[in-house]
């Protein structure tokens, strides 16, 4: 060999070196890069897709305030153990539900929820999810997971200082035979690489021309090839399966939804079936009357007999006010009526229940006449269900204050009792369907549980509000409706006349 020849091989060795320094850098920056964010995304992605499905799940828990059954859905996170803590918050911010260790790399779960995303904290990923149904918000859902980027950086950058390491070796011992074999495998394997990082297509692969070190070469690079090509299908066939599981999730809960509406479907149909037996008791019932002066045995058991009408009536009347609720057949009949007549029907409805329970009654309304435009039979239907309610959960000999006031724009109800009182998580729920408020008195004094949700859609359809408030259990309840006052009627329409609450007597 010649002094030039040996400098053309110096010159072909440094342009093989700086070719396939550049290309495997280059190379090995877009997938190091590329599987740096592919990793964090399709983490973060699966957390939440995760925490979607938890959020599903778990809505009737927080719906019908089960965290029982909440916790039994975290549960089902121990066949991931990446998963290191999850939880459940209500709206207000409470841990509802939780899972995990709380010492694994500091507080397993956050104090207060936050807005939907995620944050990557040192080697743990933090994810917050909402859940909506309805356009109402639920909770929020909060999963933390061990974030291994290091690990699999590690992996991925030892498998490129290898390929790198061994490059630079085939390529110092076969740069000096200068032959044209040798430049183009790695020519082609610079061709790949490129075309990789443009398209992002893994299953691109180097055509292998010869058996020596820079066939091990291409080998070497087509497995990484092939290696992050089988991660990027196990992450699409993980996402393929988060999919399925959604859809299965939305054909559950419609499932549900057909089953909601075939209960009330049988509510209304158990209500009319009820209510014809109801005619010839009563027919029979004035018959008896009729027959003459009768024995005390019949008299206490023509008695009995008006007790039991008049309780599968009222059971009756709540069986078809739901179905009404339920399938929005619930209407009212608006006529303007003075307030003091409305509550005066509302006492009288309710006084025996009252008396029963040996409770004191107060009464104040305003002195001068108000008027709304309301339904006076459903109306009063609402004050008598919060009067027996006052009575049915106040111990006998209790105090039940019914105040009414009227301003410029609406009338305020207010019907306050000494009772047991409503727990604080209780005071939303109170008002949904077939809620009751203590269990124990539920049980001796009966009802559906419908009472407090019909004075809701009752006010609701008179454009009004329905309150509840209470300091806790024990430190009984008040229940505050407010309705607008008749249109055209204001505080200074009634000629000057005072209407301050005025203590009044009714009955």
């Amino acid at each position: 060999m010649t002094g030039a020849g040996r400098s053309v091989r110096s010159k072909l060795m440094l342009v093989v070196l700086a070719t396939t320094i550049a290309a495997l850098v280059v190379a090995a920056i877009a997938l190091v890069v590329y599987e740096t964010r592919t990793y964090e995304r399709s983490t973060a992605a699966g957390l939440m897709s995760q925490a979607e499905i938890l959020g599903r799940a778990s809505a009737a828990a927080l719906v019908f305030d089960d965290p029982v059954a909440a916790r039994e859905n975290l549960a089902l996170l121990q066949v991931q153990p990446q998963i290191r803590a999850a939880a459940i918050y209500t709206p207000a911010g409470r841990l509802f539900a939780s899972y995990g260790s709380t010492d694994v790399f500091g507080p397993g779960f956050a104090p207060q929820p936050q807005a939907d995303g995620y944050a990557i904290e040192g080697r743990e990923i933090v994810v917050f999810r909402r859940i909506v149904q309805d356009q109402e918000l639920l909770g929020t859902v909060y999963l933390r997971a061990v974030y291994g980027l290091d690990v699999r950086l590690r992996d991925y950058l030892g498998i490129l200082g290898v390929v790198l390491i061994a490059s630079l070796a085939f390529a110092l011992l076969l740069s000096a035979g200068l032959q044209r074999a040798i430049t183009r495998p790695i020519l082609a394997v610079t061709e790949v690489a490129r075309q990789v990082i443009e398209r992002r297509d893994f299953s691109l692969r180097v055509e292998k021309t010869t058996h020596d070190e820079i066939g091990v070469l291409v080998d070497a690079f087509n497995a990484m090839l092939a290696e992050v090509g089988r991660r990027a299908d196990a992450l699409e066939a993980s996402n393929a399966t988060l999919s399925r599981e959604s859809a299965e999730r939305r054909e559950a809960e419609e499932a549900l939804r057909i089953a909601d509406r075939r209960k009330d479907e049988f509510l209304a149909m158990l209500a009319h079936e009820l209510r014809n037996p109801l005619a010839p008791l009563s027919n029979a019932l004035e018959i008896l009357k009729r027959v003459g002066s009768p024995a005390p045995v019949a008299q206490q058991a023509r008695d009995m007999m008006n007790r039991q009408l008049r309780q599968m009536v009222r059971l009756v009347d709540d069986l078809l006010d739901v179905s009404r609720i339920t399938t929005g057949k619930l209407t009212i009949k608006p006529k303007r009526c003075e307030l003091t007549d409305v509550v005066r029907s509302a006492v009288d409805t309710a006084k025996p229940r009252i008396e029963a329970r040996q409770h004191t009654l107060t009464v104040t309304l305003p002195d001068a006449p108000v008027h709304v435009d309301a339904d006076p039979t459903r109306l009063s239907q609402v004050f008598s269900n919060l009067l027996n309610n006052a009575a049915n959960y106040t111990e006998p000999g209790g105090l039940i204050a019914l105040r009414a006031t009227a301003d410029d724009d609406c009338v305020t109800v207010s019907i306050k009792d000494n009772g047991i009182g409503i727990a604080p998580e209780m005071l939303g729920p109170v008002f949904q369907m077939f809620a009751q408020a203590d269990e124990s008195l539920e049980r001796v004094h009966g009802g559906l549980g419908v009472g407090l949700t019909l004075a809701r859609h009752v006010v609701e359809l008179h454009r009004g509000t329905i309150e509840a408030r209470s300091d806790g259990i024990g430190r009984g309840s008040e229940f505050i409706v407010r309705l607008p006052r008749a249109r055209g009627e204001r505080q200074s329409d009634a000629s000057g006349s005072d209407t301050s609450p005025q203590p009044t007597a009714l009955g």
